[in-house]
């Protein structure tokens, strides 16, 4: 399997952070997990970038080398009140003709907004930035409060940390559940967050700080295979339902049923990929309860059927 050519696209003033999110998951070497992606970098024109962290980079490639590229990764766009470069968003339209995928981080919304590549689609970006977006591009469908969407050739995040999450979810599709999670464990992540989840929730009153679900998460994830509800988590906080079901929409910005399908489902992916196991047994595992409860859940989270999935990452 030839490597999945990654190149991130540097824009003054550059966001070192959202540049990193990109550069951590799709450009590090890790030990003992097999390199699946080549990450460079490239500018308008090859040479120093400033940044907003006070000192300069150096892209060593200009815009064509984005003409090579599988995925192009557009880490913000700190001018976005600005006209973008014309032959910045030349060369990203050609890409995104060509059938390069076109990920942008935080702000890099803009950008693809400017050059007509969500005109009628779904996109996101920072919070704080959802409003503005909107008002300049009315013919983008804004979802301020989603930390990612993506489309298949387009895919926008959220800020900060969001950005790691869309490149996460970018490896989970591209190689598999289980390679993925060899990724998090190597970057000391926590469990994945689902793109439908909320950018962030109402603060908390001071008086009453949040408790965190960590430990009734780790309980839940090792009985899977166990008929869990909301009443199971419950019983196992030490709290009501209702006060759980409140904490869940405040942590994590989704219902724990939601939260258990998707942790369900992941499972599937991980043992379809590892195991030669029946469908119905991975079902039993997982807590689905049979194989075409699983068919059917697993269709409608991932978009497609366990079978086909077995056959694109098993084994890998």
């Amino acid at each position: 399997m030839g490597l999945h050519r990654v190149v991130a696209l540097v824009l003054p003033p550059q966001s070192t952070f959202e540049l990193a999110c990109a550069a951590e998951v799709f450009g590090m070497s890790r030990p003992g997990l097999p390199s699946r992606y080549e990450f460079g970098v490239c500018a308008e024109r090859p040479g120093a970038v400033p940044t907003l962290a006070g000192y300069d980079l150096v892209a060593a490639e200009g815009l064509s080398a984005m003409a090579k590229a599988d995925t192009v990764v557009i880490p913000g766009w700190q001018r976005h009140d600005r006209p973008v470069p014309p032959a910045v968003l030349d060369a990203v339209r050609l890409a995104h003709r060509r059938g390069a995928r076109i990920v942008a981080i935080c702000s890099g919304a803009f950008l693809l907004a400017e050059a007509g590549l969500l005109d009628h689609r779904k996109a996101t970006t920072h919070w704080r930035m959802a409003a503005e977006l909107a008002a300049r591009f009315p013919e983008v469908q804004v979802e301020p409060d989603l930390l990612y969407v993506d489309l298949g050739d387009i895919a926008t995040s959220a800020g900060t940390a969001a950005g790691i999450d869309l490149c996460l979810h970018l490896v989970r599709g591209d190689h598999g559940a289980a390679y993925a999670a060899q990724v998090v464990r190597h970057m000391v992540m926590p469990p994945h967050r689902e793109g439908g989840q909320l950018q962030y929730a109402a603060p908390a009153r001071a008086d009453h700080p949040p408790q965190s679900l960590a430990v009734v998460l780790d309980w839940a994830l090792e009985r899977l295979h166990e008929p869990l509800g909301l009443d199971d988590l419950a019983a196992r906080a030490g709290i009501s339902p209702r006060t759980l079901a409140r904490r869940f929409a405040g942590q994590l910005g989704v219902t724990p049923g939601r939260w258990l399908l998707g942790q369900r489902v992941l499972a599937a992916r991980a043992l379809l990929e590892e195991t030669d196991l029946p469908v119905e047994t991975i079902a039993a595992r997982v807590g689905l309860s049979s194989a075409a409860n699983l068919r059917r859940r697993f269709h409608a989270l991932v978009h497609t059927t366990p079978a086909a999935y077995r056959r694109s990452f098993g084994g890998q």
